[in-house]
Order: structure tokens, then C-alpha cells, then sequence
């Protein structure tokens, strides 16, 4: 029976799922009697040796590009969800992936060793909302083949298809000869996995009759784009064109997986070639979505979109990527441009409800530049999260509200985290705050963090965002503030200030996904969290005279001139003199000891008050590099803190050697 469907997979160029159910060994068994059965690649991927030798779902991405015939998922010990799809990805018509799970009814109450990348917990945690989920899916697919131990195997329906043929192209090829009579412009070719763009990439190098030029996050991402282009392929890093006095002569900027390279830096990309082609997948495991578009794509003048919805490796409707697709949520939900604000209701969202929840992912899946399997996982069953939806009347999700909780470290182990000697795993804001606001009372107190926030297109700039921040608000008995971190735009800034938050801290480097300044803002809500959020903005004022020349735009803030050395810059010198605090943001600090002392000469001068580049200092000192250049800042920071006051200087050497021994 499985060589007769098999074959028939194969015939009609389909590929199917199937789910085996039960304990370690019987799974085991059953996977080596389908691979005895069917001849395959048979590519195993698995955190266990059990199997035969195999691949862990970490390390999957480095096949993107293969393709297999027949594959085992191993989800008995924990459910890697972007592996999954990924590894899904990679099969070729008339291929079957083995899903190996525990036990059906145990399942839902399994640890799953994944949830340590998502959950932020020691152990692993049960993840019953998900596999609820995720079975309630596959039970319900009839193409998903379903053998539970000691249960009738239950086989996919049979389909009625006619024969197929692997490699029509005849949308492909449309799409290239229109490129291939391109006229100056931006062109944006975008579509799921298996459609065949990147080879559509290359096929237009290769005909092109003049010079192509191709970029990529990394090289090893356009291998297919690369044996596509053949002796045509010519490869050059974002920053490599971006460095260059004068682009290279080139009439297309081919650009792969744009959507994972900063706006900023696409832009720059852009202004530099007549003919840049743009592609990206915006359907998937990695998330970069329709966020792409919305974004990005949209304030390009006069661009040209293009997409490729036929695949080239299986069948139109495939019932392996459709089972897939909707286990994961992995396709673009519609946005709801017709969705009205009648009967608005805001209140917050139960993790039992999961019609709600799940529209509220949708939501956010389409509105946010990275969504991912693993947000949804989180969203599902990770602890310390809270929602807020907007719905209308007519049960359309308007609005979205994620909020995590944070803090809550003790003394010693908030202290070390300002010192730069511990970092343990979550609480992103407080202890960023911590760690380079300068602020261990910050990763003490109690938090919750805005981690998405989205409102349906439609009902935008309405104060929807603010009415849910409000019924946020209400409901924190015990919480001394809300956070949200953010990539810095003045737009995004005047929400935020508009919706109660203080500016807490801002970075000097541009962050890869967003291309911003990272950003964090508080919301105080206790007598100890409106300390927190004065002091903060305070000192964030007076850094900026430090901070301001290391930004290059402007910022809708006024620094603090008033730059005099004060008792808690002692703190920061201390903590970078004597641990480990970065020297990025004890700049400030150091900037004002080096006012009041006699500094010049020393690296720490030529560093901030000569803004001198580091691989100078390197050479005019004999240093060795950045590490031996860092170590010589500290020497340098320890010596004017005790020639300017050697008291107050021994009173924090002590101090710091006792925060560091606790640990």
C-alpha cells in the first residue's frame, strides 16, 4: 500500500506528512521499517543519536537550497517549529516527511526541550496550548497520514489528479523577459519558498548583456541564484558597495532576501545603481513577511512589484506545504482594509480563548517586520505573557497588545548584571537598563514589557494604540512600570511620549533588523517607578552632550550642557574601572572625569575628547588590538579616578570587589 501511494505521489507531484505517534522506541521501529520500504535520502533531523546520523534542527538551515527525497522530524523530545518548515522545504515531489511525536495523548503534557530557546525558563516547560493546536490541525487534514501506537494506521484520501511534470516555468519566464527590458527603476520580486526567484535572479545575469552585480545578508544564501548566473555571478557585500568612493559599474543591483537588510542601508543600495531588483520571500518560517511591503517596499517611488506563486519543485496545492502552512500560520493573513471600529470592544485576551488568540497573531504577523513560528510558539505557552485585543462587533481583530513580564532580580544579582558579570536569560528591558542605562534598581522592580504592539491598517491613527496601552495600564496592581523597546524614529517616539513613556535610553549603533536606533521608554506606575523614570531621563539628557556627535541623525532632544562630574558618574567609572561595564556606555561618564583632570595624552583622551579612531589608537599606542586597547581605557580610568579623589576611589574598588565575589 505506502510503495502504490508513494508512487502516486510521485506521478502527480505531491508530497504528504506523516504523523507516528507513540513511545521513543516504537516511533523508531516504524521510521526504519518506512525507510526499509521506500528507497530516499531518508534526511534525519534530530537532537538524538537514536535515529542513524542526523542533522539538529539548529544546524537545518545550512541545506536550505538541497533537496531530498523523503525526510524524519524527530519532535519526540521537544517541536522545533522553523525546522520543521524548513526541512518541509527541502522535499521533492513524491516525498513524505515523517513526523515523530510522543505519544498522542501524552503529547500536550511532554516537556518540550525547544521551549529553552523561546520560554526564557531553566527547564523545559509543557506546551499545551500549542500541541493542542497543532493537533487539532493535523487530526483534521485528511492528506496528513495519522499512526498512532496501538491505533488503525488512518491513510491520506486518495486525490484524483492528472500527471505533472517538474520544471514549468512559464511564469518565471514571463517575469524574466520583462526584466530583461527593463528600464531604470526598482523592481521587487517577491513570493513563497520553491517558486524558483533566486533562479529567476540568476537567469537574469546570465542574459543580461551587460554587467549584474549581486548582494546578499550573506554569500552562502545565493548558492541557487549562483548556479543559475553560472560564470555571470558576481557577488559584492552590502557594506564592501557601501564603502566604495564610487559604485561599481553595473547596470542591475541584484538583491537577495532584501527583506533582511536594514531599510537605511536598501536605500543607499538603491541610490547607487540604475536597475536594482529586489527579491525576498515574504511567506515563511523566517518571518520576513508582509512587514516587507508594508514598510519598506511602499515608500519606494514609482516601484515595480512582481510575484511568483507557482512552484517549480511540486504541485500547485501540495498537501504537505498546505499542512504545513496552516500548522504554522506560515501564510500571509489578509489585511483588513474594510474592517470599521463599530461595536470596539478592548479587553484583555485569556490564553483559553484560542479563536482570539490566534487572530491576534494573524494581526501581528501581518503588521510587524519579523514574525516568526517561534512568536507563535511563545505567544502560545510561554509564562509571563499578557494580551490585549481590540475586536468590533463583528469579531474583526482591530488592534493587538503583547506584553511580557520582567524584573523582580534580587539585589546581588541586579548588581552583577550592572557590572557586566552576569546576564541571565529575558527580562530585555530591565536589564538593558541595568546593564547600559546604568540602573541595577531597574532589573529589581516589577515590569511588564510591550513586545508588539499592532492596529488593523484601517482604524490607524485613531488612538487605538493608546486605548489599549490605557486598559494595559489599568489592570498592573503590583507593577512599578511598563517598557518598550524600539527602533528610533521621531513618528514612533511621539506615539510612545504621547501615550505616557519617558525616554530611558538610546544606542549609538543602528540595530541589523530594523536599521534604527534601538530605543527604551518607561511608563512609571509606582511611587519607585516614577524615581526610576526621572532619574533616567535626567541622566539620558545629560549623556546625549556624549552621545548626540556618535548618532548620525538628528534626534527630537535637547542634552544637558551642565556636564559636571556627580556621585552617581563615580558609580558608572567604578563599574567600568573595576568590572566589566561596556566602555560604549561608560562614555559619558569617562567623558566627564576627563573634564576634570589632567588627561591629556592618554588613550581615554584621544578616544573621546579627540574622537580619534580606534584602529589609530591601536598603532600610536603599540597595542595589539581592541582587547588590549579596552584594557589600557581601564588602566587609564582607575588612574585618574584615584588621583582625583583616592578615598571615594578605594570606597568603590571595595564596593565592586564585593558585588563581584557574591557571584
Amino acid at each position: 500500500m505506502l510503495v502504490s501511494v508513494t508512487a502516486e505521489m510521485q506521478r502527480t507531484g505531491i508530497r504528504r506528512l506523516a504523523v507516528i505517534a507513540g513511545e521513543p522506541a516504537w516511533c523508531r521501529q516504524q521510521a526504519q521499517q518506512w525507510q526499509t520500504t521506500l528507497a530516499g535520502d531518508w534526511l534525519k533531523v534530530s537532537e538524538h543519536n537514536d535515529l542513524g546520523e542526523s542533522v539538529a534542527p539548529s544546524a537545518l538551515r545550512t541545506l536550505l537550497g538541497q533537496e531530498f527525497r523523503h525526510a524524519i522530524f524527530d519532535a519526540r523530545a521537544g517541536f522545533h517549529s522553523e525546522a520543521f518548515a524548513a526541512l518541509a522545504g527541502t522535499l521533492s515531489a513524491g516525498s513524505w516527511l515523517l513526523l515523530l511525536t510522543p505519544p498522542w495523548r501524552d503529547w500536550p503534557h511532554s516537556p518540550d526541550r525547544d521551549s529553552l530557546r523561546w520560554s526564557e525558563s531553566d527547564t523545559p516547560i509543557i506546551t499545551p496550548h500549542f500541541i493542542h493546536y497543532l493537533q487539532h490541525q493535523l487530526a483534521a487534514d485528511e492528506q496528513v497520514l495519522l499512526h498512532q501506537q496501538h491505533q488503525p494506521c488512518r491513510l491520506p484520501q486518495p486525490l484524483t489528479l492528472s500527471d505533472w511534470q517538474p520544471g514549468d516555468a512559464q511564469q518565471q519566464q514571463h517575469l524574466l523577459e520583462q526584466l530583461l527590458q527593463s528600464r531604470a527603476g526598482v523592481y521587487v520580486l517577491t513570493a513563497a519558498r520553491g517558486r524558483g526567484k533566486s533562479a529567476l535572479a540568476g537567469m537574469l545575469a546570465r542574459r543580461w548583456p551587460g554587467r549584474c552585480l549581486v548582494t546578499a545578508p550573506a554569500k552562502v544564501s545565493t548558492e541557487i541564484l549562483a548556479r543559475f548566473a553560472g560564470d555571470r555571478f558576481a557577488f559584492s557585500a552590502p557594506d564592501a558597495l557601501l564603502a566604495a568612493a564610487t559604485p561599481p559599474q553595473a547596470d542591475w543591483l541584484i538583491i537577495d532576501e532584501a527583506a533582511a537588510i536594514p531599510a537605511p542601508l536598501l536605500q543607499r543600495l538603491i541610490a547607487r545603481f540604475p536597475r536594482t531588483l529586489l527579491t525576498t520571500t515574504v511567506q515563511g518560517y523566517e518571518g520576513t513577511g508582509r512587514g516587507f511591503l508594508l514598510k519598506f517596499c511602499a515608500s519606494l517611488p514609482q516601484a515595480h512589484f512582481y510575484q511568483l506563486d507557482e512552484p517549480l519543485r511540486w504541485r500547485q496545492g501540495d498537501p504537505l506545504e498546505a499542512a504545513v502552512n496552516g500548522a504554522l500560520l506560515l501564510d500571509e493573513p489578509p489585511i483588513g482594509t474594510e474592517i470599521t471600529a463599530e461595536g470596539l470592544r478592548v479587553a484583555e485576551c485569556e490564553r483559553d480563548d484560542a479563536r482570539l488568540l490566534l487572530a491576534l497573531y494573524q494581526l501581528l504577523t501581518s503588521a510587524h517586520y519579523r514574525t516568526t513560528p517561534l512568536d507563535f510558539r511563545r505567544l502560545m505557552d510561554a509564562p509571563g505573557q499578557r494580551f490585549i485585543a481590540a475586536e468590533n462587533g463583528r469579531k474583526e481583530m482591530a488592534g493587538a497588545l503583547w506584553l511580557v513580564a520582567e524584573g523582580g532580580l534580587a539585589d546581588g544579582l541586579a548588581q552583577q548584571v550592572w557590572a557586566g558579570l552576569r546576564r541571565p536569560r529575558g527580562n530585555l528591558v530591565a536589564q538593558s537598563l541595568a546593564a547600559h542605562a546604568g540602573f541595577p534598581e531597574a532589573a529589581q522592580l516589577l515590569s511588564q514589557r510591550i513586545s508588539r504592539i499592532a492596529v488593523a491598517p484601517a482604524l490607524r491613527r485613531q488612538q487605538l494604540g493608546s486605548r489599549m496601552i490605557h486598559a494595559a495600564r489599568a489592570q498592573t496592581q503590583g507593577l512599578d512600570y511598563l517598557s518598550v523597546s524600539f527602533g528610533f524614529t521621531a513618528e514612533l517616539w511621539h506615539f510612545w511620549q504621547r501615550s505616557g513613556f519617558t525616554l530611558a535610553r538610546i544606542a549609538t549603533q543602528r540595530e541589523a533588523s530594523s536599521g534604527c536606533y534601538s530605543a527604551m521608554a518607561i511608563l512609571p506606575l509606582s511611587a519607585a517607578g516614577e524615581r526610576l523614570s526621572q532619574q533616567a531621563q535626567r541622566r539620558l539628557m545629560r549623556d546625549l552632550f556624549w552621545l548626540q556627535p556618535l548618532i548620525d541623525e538628528p534626534l527630537p532632544l535637547t542634552p544637558d550642557a551642565e556636564q559636571t562630574l556627580q556621585a552617581d558618574d563615580w558609580r558608572e567609572l567604578a563599574g567600568f574601572a573595576f568590572a566589566h561595564r561596556a566602555f560604549d556606555v561608560s562614555l559619558p561618564a569617562l567623558g566627564r572625569l576627563l573634564l576634570v583632570t589632567d588627561s591629556a595624552g592618554l588613550a581615554l583622551h584621544e578616544a573621546i575628547i579627540q574622537r580619534r579612531p580606534l584602529a589609530l589608537l591601536v598603532a600610536d599606542f603599540g597595542l595589539s588590538g581592541r582587547k588590549a586597547l579596552l584594557a589600557q581605557w581601564r588602566a587609564e580610568a582607575r588612574q585618574l579616578m584615584e588621583q582625583l579623589d583616592s578615598e571615594r576611589y578605594a570606597g568603590w574598588q571595595r564596593r565592586l570587589q564585593a558585588i563581584a565575589s557574591a557571584g
